[in-house]
C-alpha cells in the first residue's frame, strides 16, 4: 500500500499533541489489522500468543504460568484456559499429562507459521516509510513513558 505524503508541521504543533490520542489511535489500528488478519485463520490474539510461546519454549509452558505472562497484555477478558482447550481440540498444542507442559504439535507449528505470514505484512505496513532510527526512538520513547507512569517499560522478555 502507498500512503500518502503527511502534511508538516512545526516543531511547537507537534510537542502539543495529546499522546494518549496518537498511541491509542496507532494501537487500534495495529491491533485490529493483526487480530482482523489472525480472524481469518479462526485464531484469535491470544491463540497467537500462546502458539508463539510453546514455540518459542518447547515444554517449558504449563498454563497457570504462560497465563500470568499473558494476561498483562490482554485486553479481551480472555479466558486462556478456553483457548489453550481449543488449541489441543485442534490438535495443534500437546499438553504433557505428568507435568502439564505445552508443546506445538507439527499441525501447530504450521498454524503458526500460517498465522505469521498474515500479521507480516501488517506490520510492514505500519512501518512503512519509517527508517529503523526512528522507530528505534519511538519505541525508547514510548518505554520512557510507560516506566514514568508505573509501568514496565522493559521489553518483554
Amino acid at each position: 500500500m502507498t500512503t500518502a505524503p503527511l502534511k508538516e508541521y512545526t516543531h511547537e504543533e507537534l510537542a502539543g499533541q495529546p499522546i494518549g490520542a496518537w498511541t491509542s489511535q496507532a494501537a487500534w489500528l495495529v491491533l485490529g489489522s493483526i487480530r482482523a488478519q489472525l480472524a481469518v485463520e479462526g485464531l484469535t490474539q491470544p491463540h497467537w500468543w500462546t502458539l508463539n510461546h510453546a514455540s518459542g519454549s518447547p515444554g517449558t509452558w504449563t498454563r497457570r504460568p504462560l497465563t500470568a505472562r499473558l494476561e498483562k497484555y490482554d485486553n479481551l477478558g480472555t479466558d486462556f484456559d478456553r483457548v489453550y482447550d481449543d488449541l489441543v481440540a485442534r490438535g495443534w498444542l500437546t499438553e504433557d499429562p505428568g507435568t502439564g507442559a505445552m508443546t506445538l504439535s507439527e499441525a501447530g507449528e504450521a498454524a503458526r507459521i500460517r498465522a505469521r505470514g498474515r500479521i507480516s505484512p501488517v506490520l510492514s505496513e505500519a512501518r512503512e516509510g519509517v527508517d529503523d532510527a526512528d522507530f528505534v526512538t519511538t519505541i525508547n520513547v514510548l518505554r520512557r513513558i510507560v516506566a514514568n507512569l508505573g509501568g514496565d517499560g522493559n521489553l518483554p522478555e
